[in-house]
């Protein structure tokens, strides 16, 4: 796909990393609308990248959630693609994390990235693409700063590229249970939503990347982090992910 001139929607583009996918883009020359839950980190990315559509939302607002697509589709006067880098992280042994935590866990990182997809499917163009990240903690990251960027689903595999299906053999960490449940959850949605947009050659790609120098293991709602290699770099994860649309 050439992402020069595609109309994408980046949600979660008051984050880290949605914020430098977000200036990846525009560098790229895509045309982006950017959907975050900061107004002012929204405000100042809006300005810095000379003013494309911006919207705020509230990710445990689903119904908000999915109305992302349509807005950004009007606003970019078409939609060629969306990427969802929303998520939270919360850690602690099973019997330490509350019925609500667990519950919000799964509202914001497996309902809200499923219901903006679900709003943007209908209206993301032929051969556009729809993306979300389910990589992280539950993963071992590995020590050097390569990022895991696996191949769409529903393509063929390359013998280069590892495919998705089935997942990488995973060496789950304590402490993660809930965290890791929200995210397989997900990514098993879009293994799904991938068979369903096939007519339509729309490209679903579920990113598992390894653990990224983000501080988004700092920001736990609860409990604290277990013990993790150093984070890969996540500008170079931004570079993957940007070829990885290209050749999408």
């Amino acid at each position: 796909m050439d992402i020069s001139g595609a109309r994408v929607l980046v949600v979660g583009a008051t984050g880290v990393l949605g914020g430098l996918i977000a200036c990846a883009l525009a560098e790229r020359g895509a045309l982006p609308a950017l959907a975050g839950r900061n107004p002012v980190r929204l405000a100042a990315l809006a300005r810095d990248l000379g003013g494309p559509p911006a919207r705020c939302f509230e990710a445990c607002d689903l119904d908000q959630c999915s109305a992302l697509g349509p807005w950004a589709e009007r606003a970019l006067s078409g939609l060629d693609g969306v990427l969802v880098t929303v998520g939270a992280a919360a850690f602690g042994a099973v019997e330490d994390v509350s019925n609500a935590m667990a519950g919000h866990l799964l509202t914001v990182n497996a309902l809200c990235p499923m219901a903006v997809l679900r709003g943007a499917a209908p209206l993301v163009a032929d051969k556009g693409f729809l993306l979300a990240m389910t990589g992280g903690v539950p993963e071992r990251a590995r020590t050097d700063a390569t990022v895991d960027v696996p191949m769409p689903m529903g393509q063929p595999e390359h013998p280069d590229q590892p495919h998705p299906h089935p997942h990488p053999q995973t060496d789950h960490i304590a402490g993660t249970a809930d965290y890791t449940a929200s995210k397989e959850a997900l990514s098993g949605w879009l293994g799904v939503l991938a068979e369903e947009l096939a007519p339509r050659a729309v490209t679903v790609l579920d990113i598992r990347s390894p653990h990224l120098d983000t501080g988004f293991t700092e920001r736990s709602l609860t409990g604290q982090a277990p013990a993790l290699p150093p984070g890969a770099d996540a500008l170079k994860a931004v570079h993957f992910l940007m070829d990885s649309i290209a050749s999408a």
